[in-house]
């Protein structure tokens, strides 16, 4: 079997209107992570037992599970009960909250670490809780973790190809109904390979570059 420069040629403007689908579904999933996986930490960090508790019992539920049958359950399950999105819509949300889960242990291992002596000088200063977190303790607890969190968004990029099992056109879902069509499968895959690559790959090294700027400071 060889490489069909030309088959290649005709069907990339296709895969390259899907790859906009995947790196929609990788920005929109990750928002949602960054939001719900915050959420997550607050509850953790409370000090009420029963929030602590639940966001605990959710994160450790989410991680447990394969994101394939969280998307199924979202896409197939929750329909009969009359909850039913746009499948890119669910692929978001999907994606959202199985990250959320990670991405809440990362924001705690950031909280964990801003030193004691700020958390006095908020009551010193007579902060409410809120202009605590808002004001002094975050602030100094995100900015360290964020090379991690930008792993989890090239992560979280890379899983995009389950989507098509949602019946979501994403880059390689693109690729699979190609496939299916014309029987010929090494160019439209060869294709899906390098367009992750090359969106992969210098991602990845702007994280390590960022965590070299955190590891220098």
């Amino acid at each position: 079997m060889t490489f069909d420069a030309g088959y290649a040629l005709e069907i990339l403007p296709r895969l390259l209107q899907a790859t906009v689908v995947t790196v929609e579904a990788t920005i929109g999933g990750m928002a949602v992570a960054l939001v719900g996986g915050l959420l997550l930490a607050l509850l953790r960090l409370s000090g009420n037992r029963v929030l602590g508790a639940i966001a605990v019992g959710i994160m450790e539920f989410v991680r447990g599970t394969p994101l394939l049958i969280q998307l199924f359950f979202l896409f197939y399950v929750l329909p009969l009960y009359g909850f039913k999105a746009d499948p890119l819509f669910t692929g978001i949300i999907g994606l959202g909250i199985h990250y959320s889960a990670y991405t809440a242990e990362v924001y705690r291992a950031g909280v964990e670490s801003v030193a004691r002596g700020q958390w006095e000088a908020a009551i010193a200063l007579n902060l409410s809780t809120a202009q605590t977190w808002r004001r002094i303790v975050l602030p100094q607890a995100i900015p360290p973790v964020i090379p991690v969190l930008g792993n989890y968004l090239i992560g979280m990029f890379k899983e995009t190809p389950l989507l098509a099992t949602i019946t979501v056109l994403e880059l390689l879902g693109t690729a699979q109904a190609e496939a299916a069509t014309t029987y010929r499968y090494f160019e439209p895959y060869t294709l899906v390979g390098l367009i992750f690559l090359a969106l992969s790959y210098p991602s990845a090294q702007l994280v390590k570059r960022l965590e070299a700027r955190r590891a220098t400071r």
